[in-house]
């Protein structure tokens, strides 16, 4: 089965110590993510570096619930070192201004011209766009794969029931190892 890696948000704001939305319990995420994706450049495997990103000047819905963050051009907004396109045919960027990767890009219809049948999710943060887009990744008919260890939050409560809802509906929980797997 023809599996694409997307990877979440792994940006300055969520794991740089001096970004504005920065915990600390995101260190082993920052591991597991980069292993997971080291095994699929080296297996050659789709991988699409998801970016939430907000244009700079201009008021943005997100707004109205969030603080303004991630804006084009910042530190914040930059891809952490060792995150981001390396140059690759097999490598894409998805900017995104929603929480889920699927909303209003072109992701789905990439992820198809590629043949890809699963995706593998990892990044920042489980209750919010890793959630969003494993509900939107299952609702464009993808076999959707969480990798367990290489996502989680600053509200854990809330991740773990965000994991769960993925698990029961939408698709699986998996370790990174697991995941590796579904790569080569």
């Amino acid at each position: 089965m023809r599996t694409a890696l997307l990877i979440v948000d792994m940006q300055n704001s969520f794991l740089h110590p001096d970004g504005g939305n920065y915990y600390p319990d995101v260190a082993p995420v920052i591991e597991n993510c980069a292993s997971l994706l080291e095994a699929a450049r080296a297996a050659g495997t789709t991988v699409v570096h998801i970016a939430d990103r907000h244009r700079a000047g201009v008021h943005d819905f997100e707004e109205n619930v969030l603080p303004r963050h991630c804006v084009h051009g910042e530190f914040d907004a930059a891809f952490f070192e060792g995150f981001g396109p390396n140059g690759a045919p097999n490598e894409i960027e998805i900017v995104k201004r929603r929480f889920s990767a699927f909303f209003a890009t072109d992701l789905a219809l990439f992820l198809n011209e590629q043949t890809v049948e699963r995706v593998v999710i990892c990044g920042v943060k489980a209750n919010v766009c890793v959630r969003a887009t494993a509900q939107d990744a299952f609702g464009h008919g993808f076999e959707v794969s969480v990798a367990r260890d290489a996502t989680n939050s600053n509200q854990t409560h809330l991740a773990e029931a965000s994991l769960e809802d993925i698990e029961r509906y939408m698709g699986r929980l998996v370790t990174t190892d697991a995941a590796k797997g579904f790569l080569a």
